[in-house]
Formats: C-alpha cells, sequence, structure tokens
C-alpha cells in the first residue's frame, strides 16, 4: 500500500508576500540639450492662474486646451506666442510682461515654493514689491538659507535650472563629527544618493575643530535634493547649518537673511552668455 503524505491536522502553509519594488525612475541626461519651450504647469503659474500644483490639477481636470485641443498632461511643453493656451475658454494672456530677476538671501524656515499652503514662501517675500509673478530658479530646502535667484523670465529659469550649462554653487556647511581625511575623501567621491550616481563634489576644508565641530566649503555642478546633507550622514558626519554663497558669478558678500537686489541687465546678459558643456 502507498503511504501519503497528507496530514488533514497539519496547518495549512501561509503564502508568501511578494515584496514589489517600484519601477526605477528614468534619469534625466545632464549633457542633454534642453527641451524646446516650458511646461504647461509652470506657464500658468508664472503667470499667476494658480500656483504649480493647483496649475497641475486643473489641466488634469481638462481645463486646460493648447491649440484648441483639450490637454491632460501638465508636462506638457508649450512655446509662448506659437501655442495658443486657453484656460476654461478664455485665451491666456500671451503679452509680454516686463522681466525681472532677484538675488534674496533666503532665510531659515521659508518655504522655497510658489505655493504658500503650507507656510511662508519666498514669493510671499517678493509679492508685495512686484506685479509680476516671480517663481524660484531651483530649490533650497527650508533649513538651508542663502542665495536664490526668483524671475519671471523663462529662458534664464531654463538657462540655470539646466545642469548643461554648468551654472556651480558654493555652498558653507557647519557640520559635527569626528574629521577624518577617509571622510573627507568619501565626500569627494563619486557616491550614490537615493540610487543616483552624483557627479564628483568639490570639497575644502575650511576648518577643523577641536571640538568635533568643522567649516567645510561644497561646490556642486548639479543639485539633488538635500544633496549635502545625505553625503554629509553617508561620510559620518552631521550638518549643523548650511548656507548657500554663491551661484555662478553673484557671491553673498555682506548681504544678510531677507535682503535681496534684482540683477543688473549686464548680470542677466553674463548669466545667459553660459555656453552648454561639450558633450
Amino acid at each position: 500500500m502507498m503511504r501519503s503524505d497528507f496530514n488533514p491536522n497539519r496547518p495549512k502553509r501561509q503564502p508568501q508576500k511578494r515584496v514589489t519594488r517600484p519601477a526605477p525612475q528614468p534619469q534625466r541626461d545632464p549633457d542633454a540639450p534642453p527641451p524646446e519651450g516650458e511646461r504647461l504647469q509652470n506657464i500658468l503659474s508664472h503667470r499667476g492662474i494658480a500656483s504649480r500644483r493647483h496649475a497641475a490639477e486643473m489641466i488634469a481636470a481638462g481645463e486646460v486646451t493648447v491649440n484648441g485641443k483639450t490637454v491632460n498632461e501638465p508636462g506638457l511643453r508649450v512655446v509662448i506666442g506659437r501655442d495658443t493656451i486657453a484656460v476654461n475658454g478664455k485665451p491666456l494672456d500671451t503679452a509680454t510682461e516686463e522681466l525681472h530677476t532677484v538675488l534674496l538671501y533666503k532665510p531659515r524656515g521659508i518655504i522655497c515654493s510658489a505655493d504658500n499652503s503650507r507656510g511662508e514662501t519666498v514669493c510671499d517675500l517678493m509679492r508685495e514689491e512686484y506685479a509680476e509673478r516671480l517663481v524660484p530658479v531651483g530649490r533650497l530646502d527650508k533649513d538651508t538659507e542663502g542665495l536664490l535667484l526668483l524671475s519671471n523670465d523663462g529662458e534664464l529659469i531654463n538657462i540655470m535650472t539646466h545642469p548643461r550649462f554648468g551654472h556651480t554653487k558654493t555652498y558653507i556647511a557647519r557640520v559635527a563629527g569626528h574629521f577624518s581625511d577617509e571622510k573627507i575623501a568619501v565626500l569627494r567621491s563619486r557616491m550614490e544618493i537615493d540610487g543616483y550616481l552624483i557627479r564628483p563634489v568639490e570639497v575644502e576644508v575650511l576648518r577643523v575643530g577641536s571640538n568635533h565641530i568643522h567649516k567645510l566649503a561644497f561646490t556642486l555642478s548639479e543639485g539633488r535634493n538635500r544633496q549635502i546633507r545625505k553625503m554629509c550622514a553617508v561620510a559620518g558626519f552631521t550638518v549643523l547649518d548650511l548656507t548657500r554663497v554663491r551661484i555662478g558669478p553673484l557671491k553673498i558678500r555682506n548681504m544678510e537673511p531677507g535682503d535681496w537686489r534684482e540683477l543688473s541687465e549686464e548680470e542677466v546678459r553674463q548669466l545667459k552668455r553660459a555656453k552648454p558643456a561639450a558633450r
């Protein structure tokens, strides 16, 4: 007689749960030429129609048309003067507005966004000064202070935010932790941050403190979200405070938190003269 291994009293095996890994997000090629036009949601934000988040919701809801056709993609790129945009049937005014670019010393604790639903923003600081809607050129996290550009010049925004144009930025960080040359070597290496292999960063040691509080300068040619803080965490340092002191040729000099000035025409031309890096 054949024996069966079946046991009706044996507890059933629980099915194993599969861990579904999110699909990797495609990384933007920093050497690729900047795409033509601006994102539709950004244009609506620049023109004062809504914040970028609300503009994206309006587009997804079918409230916006481009060249007479309803679009649902907030990232669709359009060219002002060539494409006709309408919001709820009303054509968007494409008349050229006066262009302004402001250099602001962003105080710590201020949000770098046009949406003030989560607190005071850099746009709130400029709202009483300009009728035009100025938007942040790039980002500084809430806990970081220092230089930030705000502008309504789409060409300048594109040049300053696309890594191919090579506008470097310098930050001064006060960090805590045991100091060693090995840690500095880690900071200068091409490390992986959030699944992205960053470009090597120039790191200068400004001061080594006997109390394990040190001062470092970082010069970046690209900027990932909270990159310096994450780099320091990998190397074994804790960032106590972080200040951006230079954007390309623009330096902080004697500015204090909350100070701002409008860039001269020559300064704007200098920023726009940047040539894409050779591939």
